[in-house]
């Protein structure tokens, strides 16, 4: 037996270098038949983490109505779209764009960067639809929520591709009531609020209004009766800039913290019975009164629609006075007012807050909502 292990071994080696030849491609006829490459697997990138973030509960406040925008669709219950270019055909404004109801320009996108799950995204794009080459996306809560004195209203949004003279985004208010006996409230005569109002043309800065008119004039509309007191929030210093800017300095680099289009950001009014309160990332920088003379506690009722910017604890904010007392028959901030989400695209220089699109403008143009929410105070 013991003669026989090396011929069986020799044997049994022969077969495994026989078998390994072939395997490495030896036809058997002196000829190596060609390797097929493996081609490589590209990296799977990991999912961005979006966390959902239950709403924050300040004190003295509850919780009254909110949108987190976490599930698979915009809530009908919540929001109505308004479709069009608006009664007179630009929305009052000058706009080129039509609002749509589509996915493609409003839809909830997930896995946005620094979101707190899903979000809102409003989308103005250059396309032909219809008859106008900008399409947009317009969100009203009109009979579905309204809100008024009492109320803490804010949003966190990051207007991301608003880059370009022509690009706005806003977020405001509209009347939800009538006087009795009307079947409508005219506009300024009904009073307006913009609690964000960013545009390309002016990167660093957002603008928190209200518009009113000068006098009643039996509800009608009339060119001269529309008055109005804004101001500028300033993302680089946290208060009203020295001097109001301009446009100029766009398109702003991705992620400047000092624009507006670098991140979210959250805008709020906080409307007391005789002011609003405007603040961007809880600093105040503008305080609206409702009566003239309440703003610099004078008492003196001079019709005047006065304002400054002072300084209050150590910031710039605007104080501004007197426009929902003008007239008898209607005090607007006294009331409920509708809110709004709007993307649009400015076609006139003079009209559009913002100005005239630029031909260099890129689109599609993306803003992103990650939650509205409204208070009570306590």
């Amino acid at each position: 037996m013991k003669q026989l292990v090396a011929p069986i071994l020799l044997f049994v080696i022969c077969s495994l270098l026989a078998g390994g030849c072939k395997k490495s491609g030896n036809t058997g006829t002196g000829v190596v038949a060609p390797v097929t490459p493996v081609t490589p697997v590209p990296p799977v990138a990991p999912p961005v983490s979006t966390p959902v973030i239950p709403p924050t509960i300040y004190q003295g406040y509850t919780l009254l109505w909110n949108d987190e925008f976490n599930g698979a669709a915009i809530d009908a219950g919540k929001w109505t779209f308004e479709t069009g270019t608006g009664v007179n055909g630009d929305f009052g404004t000058g706009q080129l764009d039509r609002a749509t109801d589509r996915s493609q320009n409003a839809r909830i996108d997930n896995n946005i960067p620094g979101s707190g799950g899903g979000c809102l995204a409003i989308t103005t794009t250059k396309e032909n639809y219809i008859d106008r080459d900008y399409t947009s996306a317009r969100l009203t809560t009109a009979g579905k929520g309204s809100w008024g004195p009492g109320s803490r209203i804010e949003a966190r949004v990051w207007a991301r591709d608003i880059l370009y003279k022509g690009q706005g985004f806003a977020m405001w208010m509209m009347p939800a009531e009538k006087p009795a006996g009307l079947d409508y409230i005219m506009w300024p005569q009904g009073g307006e609020i913009d609690i964000m109002e960013y545009v390309g043309s002016i990167p660093f800065a957002n603008l928190g209004t209200v518009h009113y008119a000068w006098s009643w004039e039996n509800n009608t509309y009339q060119s001269w009766n529309h008055g109005h007191k804004g101001a500028y929030y300033s993302y680089g210093d946290k208060q009203v800039p020295a001097n109001n800017p301009g446009w100029g300095g766009y398109p702003a680099t991705a992620g400047d913290p000092g624009s507006g289009s670098g991140g979210y950001h959250t805008y709020r009014i906080d409307w007391y019975n005789d002011r609003l309160e405007f603040a961007v990332d809880e600093a105040v920088y503008h305080i609206h009164y409702f009566r003239d003379g309440a703003a610099f506690n004078n008492g003196i009722a001079d019709g005047q629609d006065a304002d400054s910017v002072q300084l209050l604890g150590g910031k710039r904010v605007m104080r501004s006075e007197y426009s929902s007392n003008h007239f008898p028959e209607w005090s607007p901030f006294e009331h409920t007012f509708n809110l709004l989400l709007t993307a649009g695209v400015g076609g006139n220089d003079n009209m559009t807050y913002g100005g005239a699109i630029v031909p260099n403008a890129v689109f599609p143009c993306t803003t992103f909502i990650d939650w509205v929410r409204v208070y009570k105070r306590d």
